[in-house]
This record gives structure tokens, sequence and C-alpha cells, in this order.
């Protein structure tokens, strides 16, 4: 049960420095607290924990104008952020964590601008169809976060500049119905500004947790320990990962998102895997990975082994259907 409602709002754009504090604060948030913290990122692309950071970002436009591309913990897809968005994070111990609580607040807050907002899909939150937030999840030894975007008067040139959209979700939505489907809320609303919102979120937040936000000071965090997390996410290994020759590829896209497999084979067995994707469990490119590595290359044990961790059958039947098998 939530006793507890705090308030944390960076102070600094730094997009590797605020997914520090997101991962400290969950680190450090106590038993029946909630801890809303509100934060900035300055021309940044984010993408999902599982993706290929080559495919979702064209990484030399960005960093030649300047902007920064990080790698988060949650699984999903790749967002861009500017200093037109404002994000939110939710963090929680897993036996009060409430999706539709939390959603709520971002209701909540817009009916201060006269706006009504709806969850949709897997991870969506609309206003009359149109999308201005997505959110992602985490979970790590019963703690957990939801944190999303809220698009006020992001600057939308430079989103489609910087993201690529895969040929899959392409051609399960046209260019125009993607873009059309997609809203600044400053379109719906003048008045909406960055600090209008923060100020209704903050409102908000108090009211569907009924109790008085409480304010954490930057000096209250150990600065020490958010540097040394900061130093992670601006690491190449962490955003890029490591290179690996893959001898066989494919993917599909399912309800719940696209997963692509890289394998690299040595006589009869897998010696390596990377698997992408922008589904929203963050665990399961990494289950598959040390699941299939060492697994005999034939269809059958590659199947056994994937069943055996019984996740999607989606993907035992992508498997299957792969011409790359010698056992037919």
């Amino acid at each position: 049960m939530i006793d507890t409602a705090k308030i944390y709002i960076a102070h600094g754009t730094d997009p590797c420095r605020n997914l520090a504090a997101e991962e400290y604060l969950l680190c450090a948030v106590q038993p029946g607290e909630c801890v809303l913290y509100l934060w900035q990122n300055a021309k940044t692309v984010v993408i999902g924990r599982n993706q290929n950071a080559y495919q979702e970002c064209k990484t030399e436009k960005l960093l030649g104008d300047g902007g920064v591309l990080v790698r988060r913990l949650s699984g999903g897809g790749c967002v861009y952020h500017d200093l037109g968005n404002l994000n939110f994070t939710f963090l929680i111990h897993e036996e009060d964590y409430d999706v539709p609580r939390q959603l709520s607040v971002i209701a909540e807050a817009l009916k201060d601008f006269g706006l009504r907002a709806e969850p949709t899909g897997r991870n969506d939150i609309c206003v009359g169809g149109r999308k201005f937030s997505g959110n992602a999840f985490f979970r790590h030894k019963g703690r957990c976060y939801h944190h999303g975007t809220i698009l006020i008067g992001a600057d939308m040139a430079k989103m489609n500049e910087y993201l690529n959209v895969s040929a899959e979700k392409l051609r399960a939505n046209s260019v125009a119905s993607v873009r059309s489907r997609v809203v600044n809320l400053r379109e719906l609303n003048p008045a909406i500004t960055v600090r209008a919102t923060q100020s209704a979120l903050i409102r908000a937040f108090g009211a569907i947790y009924n109790a008085r936000p409480q304010e954490i000071a930057h000096q209250a965090l150990d600065e020490t320990a958010i540097a040394k997390l900061r130093e992670k996410y601006a690491s190449a290994e962490w955003t890029y990962g490591t290179h690996m020759r893959a001898d066989y590829s494919f993917g599909g896209k399912f309800p719940w998102g696209e997963i692509e497999f890289h394998l690299s084979v040595r006589a009869d067995r897998i010696v390596g895997a990377r698997i992408f994707s922008d589904c929203m469990d963050a665990d399961l490119a990494n289950t598959l990975a040390r699941r299939l590595e060492g697994v005999v290359f034939r269809k059958d044990a590659v199947l056994a082994a994937v069943k055996e961790t019984g996740i999607y059958e989606d993907i035992c039947t992508l498997i299957d259907s792969q011409e790359i098998w010698k056992d037919g």
C-alpha cells in the first residue's frame, strides 16, 4: 500500500545522467513509496534495451547534428526526445505496481487542459485516437518502473530525420497514417507548455495517490553512485553492443513486436546469438540468446531450446518456417 508519494525533477538535460538517475532511484525506492521522476533530454534518440542501434537510428545524422544516442533498460521501441518533450517515470515496489493507476495520473493531468487521454494498444496513450505518449516498463529484484514520453511541442521533422521505421511497420501502416496519428499536445491546446504539464502531473499524482507529494532534493541523491551508472549509459559497449559476425539472420513482426535473430555457427553448433526486438519484455532477447548458445544447429534442437524458455509460440513458428535448416 502506498503511503508516501515523492517527486524528483531532473536538473539537467544530459540523457546519460538522466537514465543513470532513473536507475539510481529504482534501486533507492522504499516499500510503500511511489516516486514520480520528471526529466527532459536535449536532441536524443533513446533505443529500447534489445534494439539494434544502427537499424533504428540514423546515427551519423544524429551525432553529426550534435545529438546523442542512448540505450535504456526497458524494452519497447525507439523514441526521439527534445525540449518539447517531457518524460515521466513511476518507480515503485512490485507489490504496489499498478500500471492502470499510474496511467490514470497522466489522464488526470490532461483534464487541466480540457483533454481526455486514453491508453491504447500495447503501450500508447492517445487523445482522440492520436498518440502523444509511448510507454515502456522494467522490473528488477522486486522493484519496477514505468516510464514514458509526453509530446508537447517536439520537433516532428527532426524525429522523422533521425528515426528509421522498419519495412514491416511501413507495410502495416502507411507513412501518412503513422504521422497523422502522432500529435503534440500543443496542437490540441496552444496553452499547454512543458512547465504547465509538469505542474499538472504533480497535482494529478497527489490526487490519484491521495498524498501530498514530497520533493526529493538534488543533494539527497548519491552523485558518486549516479556518476558510476552514467559511465555505463555513456559507453559504446552498452549503447551499440559488441560486434558479431552472423552466418544466419531472420526475423518477423507479431502483435507483441518485432524480433530479429542473428546466429553465428561453427561446425554443427551455435556459438553466438544476438537477438534484437522492440518487445516490451526487456529480458526476452537475453533469455533466448543464452539458451541458444551451444545448441546444435538443427531445427529440432533449436525449437526444443526455445520451447524450454516457455515464451511466445510465435517465435517457434518463425523458426520452423525458415529455410536455413539442413535437417528440414
